[in-house]
């Protein structure tokens, strides 16, 4: 496959990266500065793009099979994600490739508590942070609207952090996937391997899904 990943150099992208190399696809990493490309892994090809940037956007998508977004806002802002949401989607629209995009956990309800949002919920979700929340709940109902696109959108678990690749996760839909304790956790290595088990074997289409151990 030809997969196309924005935002190759963050945290999660440069998972994503090395985890669709090793299973041997070609990867187009994308990050926003030149002077990032030097983070990539040389066996990627490494291209720079702004991902509200609509020509950008049809630039790095045509001839591609599959484009992940695995940008992140500096300043966690709700309009500016969606601004950026709703341009990939636009570009994406125009050259027929399929979109996933790895966003949050904070529309997720949380299991057995009467509908309760984990935005809502401090146990999995500081106040502090709340901002963070807020803009990826408006980044997934900037999803849920568009039809023109094959999308899905990757909900992480509460706690996701780097840690070891071991290729195990249960998947979940609307509801947070949580352990015997209660806790709803994954590392960020395993989350690359769900994002490339969906790319090689979609499953899920104009939809959202989420995974944890």
């Amino acid at each position: 496959m030809k997969i196309t990943v924005l935002g190759a150099a963050g945290n999660v992208g440069r998972r994503i990266v090395n985890e669709a190399l090793s299973r041997g696809h070609e990867v187009t990493a994308v990050v926003r500065s030149a002077d990032r490309i030097h983070e990539l892994s040389p066996a990627a090809i490494g291209q720079t793009g702004d991902a509200s940037n609509i020509h950008d956007i049809v630039r790095l998508s045509t001839g591609q099979d599959l484009v992940v977004n695995a940008t992140r806002s500096v300043t966690s802002n709700a309009e500016e994600v969606v601004i950026v949401t709703e341009t990939i989607m636009e570009g994406l629209a125009s050259t027929g490739v399929r979109l996933l995009i790895v966003g949050g956990a904070a529309s997720l309800t949380v299991p057995g508590a009467n509908g309760k949002k984990v935005i809502d919920d401090p146990q999995f979700l500081a106040p502090s942070l709340r901002h963070i929340g807020e803009a990826s709940v408006a980044q997934y109902e900037a999803c849920r609207g568009e039809m023109r696109v094959d999308w899905s959108y990757l909900s992480p678990p509460a706690d996701l952090k780097p840690g070891k690749r071991t290729g195990q996760y249960r998947l979940g839909g609307d509801e947070m996937v949580v352990d015997s304790q209660g806790t709803s956790t994954l590392s960020i290595e395993d989350l690359a391997v769900v994002v490339l088990d969906e790319a090689e074997t979609p499953r899920h289409h104009q939809t959202r899904f989420t995974a944890a151990y």
